[in-house]
């Protein structure tokens, strides 16, 4: 019965968006568009963070492997979706749905451990400055960027090997525009409790422990800046985390309005458009906030094209004095 499934269902039609008629186009567009500005602008995260000695502390370490999880959570969802639209619903392999769902699931996970870790980060920094260079060094910094990556590789493909497990007999419409767990699993035919354990248990390790987590270091720091004297000294302390208590509130909230949310009150509608905020809106607004809040960042960024423009000077005016020198 299993080769069976396996032989009969090899291919999963993904309905994406219904009724889009003369919107198609626009739509099309403004999700390509999206889609470009944010691969560029998390892509650009990546390199200054990468390039610029003055960023290679841990808060920008992790901010990079933040856009590193947005950037193919983007490349994961967004051009199969684009095909969607245009098609108005494809057909993807059971291999390759699975394959999203992996993807999608890893830089998911990852993402709210590194979020975690930020905080973890911005509490030591606020609240125990004195031993934050000997606690939060590189080592540690590497350390907890693994594991926030292992933990969401091995989750990710637990997950994807139980729904591999399953059977699919008749259906194979995937109400969505790309390959989540819920209108997966919703398709099979055979008993998907174990799967929907292992969920159950992941969850909390996955949303809840770490929110909590983020909520109780930011109590401590918040009542660390109260305590600090001077206004000066409460508005820059409290500025350093700003940017990510807000990309914090934006991607928790999104996700667990889903997960955490009653499976009875489940609605594809919504979760289309809220699949849609995590994986197209909270990724571009991550750089966008962080780029505008961020006096360091906005610095190299200025810098980088200062650097630029004088690189595109000098090769303009060698090429100018070279023509000059070939006419005499």
């Amino acid at each position: 019965m299993h080769q069976e499934n396996h032989t009969g269902i090899s291919e999963f039609f993904l309905l994406g968006f219904q009724n889009l008629s003369s919107f198609k186009i626009p739509f099309f567009i403004l999700i390509f568009s999206l889609y470009v500005i944010t691969t560029t602008s998390n892509l650009f995260i990546v390199l200054l963070v990468s390039l610029s000695r003055t960023l290679h502390t841990p808060m920008y370490f992790f901010l990079g492997h933040l856009s590193l999880c947005d950037i193919l959570l983007s490349m994961n969802v967004i051009p199969n979706m684009l095909d969607v639209i245009l098609k108005e619903g494809t057909t993807i392999s059971l291999l390759g749905c699975l394959t999203q769902l992996f993807m999608f699931a890893l830089c998911c996970i990852a993402e709210c451990y590194i979020l975690s870790m930020m905080s973890c980060d911005r509490y030591l920094a606020i609240c125990n400055p004195l031993r934050y260079s000997s606690i939060m060094d590189f080592k540690m910094c590497l350390f907890l960027v693994v594991l926030s990556w292992s933990l969401g590789f091995l989750i990710s493909i637990i997950t994807c090997l139980l729904i591999y497990e399953l059977e699919f007999c008749n259906r194979n419409i995937i109400d969505h525009f790309f390959c989540e767990f819920f209108p997966i699993v919703n398709l099979s035919c055979s008993d998907t409790s174990v799967v929907e354990l292992e969920v159950s248990i992941a969850t909390p390790f996955i949303l809840l422990f770490p929110f909590v987590f983020l909520i109780v270091t930011y109590v401590y720091i918040f009542l660390t800046i109260l305590g600090i004297s001077s206004t000066m000294g409460r508005q820059k302390a409290f500025s350093t985390c700003s940017s990510h208590l807000t990309v914090v509130c934006l991607y928790y909230g999104t996700l667990i309005s889903i997960y955490l949310s009653p499976s009875n009150g489940y609605s594809l509608n919504i979760n289309k458009v809220t699949s849609l905020f995590y994986t197209l809106v909270t990724p571009l607004f991550n750089p966008v906030i962080y780029s505008l809040r961020n006096k360091d960042i906005r610095k190299e960024f200025n810098a980088f094209v200062r650097e630029q423009e004088h690189g595109c000077f000098t090769i303009i005016s060698t090429k100018i004095a070279k023509s000059k020198n070939k006419v005499h």
